[in-house]
């Protein structure tokens, strides 16, 4: 009978050492990831309108191209997109060197995952750290994560790697919308066009008049504020139309259903400024005007 009592005990008491090594190694896997009051606060990017562009939308070739990151403690000043056979990487060049590798995913998966499958940077020229990595999709909300150099921990972030910068020849001819595609006759339009990027407090008139001439289209862009003196589309600059009321502009416009990077100068601070901003015009809504 005391035999049996003492393997019950020994049972147990290899139960109860299963059970605490499980315990501890969770608790040590959990350390590994940095929680959200441990991370600064996470910055709104990206918006719901978003429509994911796949490199099978693309033409081959090496694109720069803007990234946005939830922290400010993550922050990609260069980024190089590579489209090669539908597929998609990035060279994205950090600010700082405060992380010495990267995960595609969350922290919980990185520290599940093998070490290889980990991204190490390579320094450029100037010393900063570069990763490649590769890029599901433009336009789309992706997880990354990075270790913390000082801190040894995976931080979170999140990315977006924006396709508004690409030139009208990255895209393939079948997914560009164009007034040729639409049918659309010579003459006035109208169009419901949405302004993003800057502070968020800034927009335009919408719906705006679009002007179809010889198959080439042009908008009229209306900002909310008068304080906006000159636009440059395609690295090309755009004085305003009237001198009273808000700052108004005729801009060309190539395409349509695709965010087109534009600049527009404000001369609201003590000095103007340029801002960056992205327009999108919806081809859905497009109606032909009514004659005055």
């Amino acid at each position: 009978m005391r035999k049996k009592y003492k393997t019950i005990g020994w049972i147990l008491c290899l139960a109860g050492c299963f059970a605490f090594n499980c315990n501890a190694q969770g608790t040590a896997e959990e350390n590994l990831v940095a929680t959200a009051d441990e991370m600064a606060p996470s910055q709104e990017i990206g918006d719901e309108n978003m429509t994911p562009v796949y490199g099978t939308d693309l033409n081959d070739g090496t694109y720069a191209i803007g990234v946005e990151s939830s922290s400010s403690m993550f922050r990609i000043v260069e980024c190089e997109l590579t489209v090669e056979d539908g597929e998609m990487t990035a060279k994205m060049t950090m600010s700082g060197d405060g992380y010495l590798r990267l995960y595609m995913g969350t922290g919980e998966e990185a520290v599940e995952a093998p070490e290889e499958d980990y991204i190490s940077y390579e320094e450029n020229g100037k010393g900063q750290q570069v990763y490649e990595v590769p890029v599901e999709a433009l336009d789309m909300e992706i997880d990354c994560t990075a270790w913390s150099k000082r801190k040894e921990k995976w931080y979170d972030r999140t990315l977006i790697f924006s396709s508004a910068a690409l030139p009208e020849e990255a895209w393939k001819e079948s997914v560009l919308v164009t007034a040729e595609d639409l049918e659309l006759e010579d003459g006035t339009y109208q169009i419901e066009v949405r302004l993003e990027g800057g502070s968020g407090r800034t927009t335009v008139e919408s719906p705006t008049v679009l002007k179809v001439e010889d198959g080439k289209m042009t908008a009229q862009i209306i900002f909310s504020s008068p304080y906006y003196d000159y636009m440059i589309v395609d690295q090309e600059k755009y004085e305003m139309i009237h001198t009273e009321g808000n700052s108004t502009f005729e801009i060309p416009v190539t395409v349509l259903d695709k965010k087109i990077a534009v600049i527009a100068d404000t001369v609201a601070m003590s000095t103007p400024h340029e801002i960056d901003y992205t327009l999108y015009f919806d081809s859905a809504s497009i109606e032909k005007a009514e004659k005055s």
